[in-house]
């Protein structure tokens, strides 16, 4: 019996619409839930704002999630946000807030004395949240920090694979290759996954943390008693405060 607990949504919120490569995770592990995704593309991007206005921008959207929408709980599926608040927030709400972390622990276990690339936005990089996962791992390999905001921009107008987002990531990452490996700290960034890839080299492995943020969320649930039962097919609401990103989201869901 799929209890009214268990009918709650989950809120999936964003900076803009790179979230959307978590919520597609999240969907492929959980497709009987509801979700409610809001992306805030007209404050976009987060990356080059002070931690206090971002904290500020992702708490106004927890707040809707909550009263308007009555979730159970709540992905910050943003790397910027959850550097800058999901600490704080995870304090001032009572109901599971899952974060986003670059993957550098899998990258580095399996490159332990290798060169890794970690790419995300400028405050992402300079908190002190990434600083203490590198330092946690005790490992050799080299990390090597590359901020790349542009990418933001690019996925919020829909280009990901143009001669303009190739240009940029040679210009951002040739003088670093070679490398082993490839960190994706921004949920912008699997959308040109495969451009990336065609800069670095088909050899080089790449690692985003969509999928541990799916498992995390669906371990919550778990622990208190409001993962769906139902067989039936859940819904996405697609939402942003951008209204003109609408059918762009809906193109990069399915994509």
């Amino acid at each position: 019996m799929n209890t009214k607990a268990e009918k709650q949504p989950i809120g999936v919120m964003d900076s803009g619409l790179g979230g959307l490569s978590v919520l597609k995770e999240t969907i492929k592990l959980m497709p009987n839930e509801d979700y409610v995704y809001f992306g805030d593309s007209a404050n976009a991007p987060y990356g080059t704002r002070t931690p206090k206005e971002v904290y500020q921008l992702t708490k106004n959207i927890i707040e809707m999630f909550i009263h308007q929408y009555n979730v159970k709980a709540i992905v910050i599926a943003c790397n910027t946000a959850t550097s800058a608040a999901a600490a704080r927030l995870r304090e001032e709400y009572d109901l599971p807030i899952i974060g986003l972390e670059p993957a550098i622990k899998p990258a580095a276990i399996d490159y332990p004395h290798g060169k890794i690339i970690a790419m995300a936005t400028e405050l992402t990089l300079a908190g002190t949240k990434f600083e203490n996962r590198v330092r946690e791992l005790g490992s050799n390999a080299e990390i090597i920090k590359v901020p790349a905001p542009d990418i933001v921009e690019y996925v919020e107008h829909g280009e990901l694979d143009s001669a303009n987002v190739k240009g940029y990531l040679h210009q951002i990452l040739d003088d670093k290759l070679p490398v082993n490996a490839v960190v994706l700290g921004c949920t912008h960034f699997p959308f040109v996954q495969a451009t990336i890839q065609e800069v670095v080299g088909q050899d080089v492995a790449i690692y985003d943390g969509s999928n541990g943020a799916a498992r995390q969320l669906k371990h919550q649930l778990e622990i208190i008693h409001k993962l769906s039962t139902t067989s039936d097919k859940g819904t996405v609401s697609l939402n942003n405060s951008d209204p003109s990103q609408i059918k762009l989201m809906e193109k990069l869901l399915v994509k």
